[in-house]
Formats: structure tokens, C-alpha cells, sequence
């Protein structure tokens, strides 16, 4: 027999989502209370009262020339997730010795529905700049780590990720110039982004894997035009492709 919904608990799931989808405005920059009601869709008065609560727990701040702004709460989770990522703590290393030996940005990331999320980052050391922070979320199709990613999931996965991508013109590859390199990409275990996410940027990115053969994460060294060409980019599959083979022994996996 079915039961009936419990009309309480579908009230407070609402309010908590429409709290969540307020603290998102607002990291897209959003800072008034109309803004974050046009782009929620949520009634101003139902925003303004969300708002004022998520100010109270400091998951939002409020100042009166700026306006909404993220809190500390959120900054203090954050670190605790970071701090309690397998993945991250496990790979930390081995980035860190891979950042040395190219002297390129490194970044470890993992896959979150339709996008990816940054979960490492180490710096250039040489003049280089990449727009991308720890917590960052970047497109799937049109980046290293995104297409290393998805290689296992096959070409009816890809045209729909694909599709996802260019409605939102995050991609600009024709469809089938971009399924050739990601079938060829899927033969050699590895992904580039050839200036596809910004322009100026190329990157190397190789799957990590843990004890079930699934991937878990991806790793990648990115450079300019100016120091990196594709040659440039093919001799580094090795270099990451062996720091991938060392962070999935530590899960327990590895690339074959």
C-alpha cells in the first residue's frame, strides 16, 4: 500500500534546496537579494528571509556596499573536504614531484555529474596563467582532465556529454573531429586539450584509477603555446601517465 507524502518533510527538503541554490547564486556572483531571486527564480521575500539565515550560520556574509558574498563556513568545509579526500591526500605527492619535474601547472581532478572539479592544484614555475582554483569546475568535453575522464564510457556517452557541452557553447569542435580524438584518446590512454578550454593553454591528462579498474580522478600537466607544442605535450604521456600509475597503486588500482 502506498503511503502517503509527508507534506512537512517535502516543505523543509524544499527549503533546503532553495537555501542551497541561494549559496550557489551567490558564488556566481549574485549579490543582491533581486539578483539572487532573478536568478534562483525564488520570490524576493522567500530570498531575502534564505539569505539572512544563511548569513546567521556564516555560510553567507553580508556587506552593505558590496552586498552577499560566500562565509567562512564554507571556507572551513571546504578544507575539511579537502582534507578528508582520499584521492587529494593520496596523490599529493606524487603531484607535487610531477609540478617539479615539468615546471607546468599540475591538477588532479574528478568527475561531478556534468562537470569536473579541481581537487589539487600545484603552480607553474615558470610565468603561466591558468585560470582554474582548487573547488573549480571547468566543462568535460573541452578539457584534458574531462575527456581522460570519460574514455571508458563509450560513443553513445560521449554525443550525449557532448551535446551537454555545446548547448552551452563550452565546446566548438564539430562533433565528429572531437569523437575521432576521443576514440584515439581512449586507444592510448590519455587526452589533450589543445587550446579548446582557453586559448594560449595545452595540457597532457591521464585517468587515476582505484582497486575496481573504475577511474576516480585524472591528473594533468598544462602549459602555454610558447613552451609547449603538441610535440612537446606527446613526450610528457609517459611523465603523467607514470604519476597516474603511482597515485592508483595507492587506491589500490592500476592503469594496465
Amino acid at each position: 500500500m502506498s503511503r502517503t507524502p509527508n507534506p512537512t518533510r517535502t516543505l523543509a527538503s524544499q527549503t533546503l534546496f532553495r537555501g542551497l541554490d541561494v549559496v550557489d547564486a551567490v558564488a556566481d556572483g549574485c549579490q543582491s537579494v533581486q539578483e539572487i531571486a532573478d536568478r534562483t527564480g525564488v520570490a524576493f521575500s522567500t530570498t531575502h528571509r534564505l539569505a539572512s539565515a544563511l548569513v546567521q550560520a556564516r555560510y553567507l556574509q553580508f556587506e552593505p556596499r558590496r552586498g552577499y558574498r560566500l562565509g567562512t563556513r564554507l571556507l572551513e568545509l571546504g578544507f575539511a573536504a579537502y582534507r578528508d579526500s582520499d584521492i587529494a591526500r593520496s596523490a599529493r605527492q606524487n603531484i607535487e614531484q610531477l609540478a617539479g619535474e615539468t615546471r607546468d601547472t599540475v591538477h588532479l581532478a574528478m568527475l561531478d555529474g556534468d562537470e569536473i572539479i579541481y581537487l589539487d592544484k600545484i603552480d607553474a614555475q615558470r610565468p603561466i596563467g591558468v585560470n582554474s582554483r582548487i573547488g573549480g569546475r571547468k566543462p568535460v568535453c573541452c578539457t584534458g582532465v574531462g575527456k581522460a575522464l570519460i574514455l571508458d564510457e563509450g560513443e553513445a556517452s560521449w554525443r550525449t556529454r557532448y551535446q551537454y557541452d555545446a548547448e552551452r557553447g563550452n565546446i566548438h569542435l564539430p562533433l565528429e573531429t572531437w569523437l575521432a580524438g576521443m576514440h584515439a584518446y581512449a586507444q592510448g590512454g590519455y587526452a589533450f586539450d589543445l587550446e579548446e578550454n582557453a586559448p594560449g593553454i595545452r595540457c597532457v591528462a591521464v585517468p587515476i584509477r582505484d582497486a575496481s579498474g573504475k577511474t576516480v580522478a585524472a591528473v594533468s600537466v598544462t602549459g602555454t603555446t610558447d613552451s609547449t607544442d603538441e610535440a612537446r605535450l606527446r613526450s610528457l604521456i609517459p611523465t603523467v601517465r607514470g604519476a597516474a600509475q603511482a597515485i592508483s597503486a595507492k587506491l589500490g588500482g592500476t592503469l594496465g
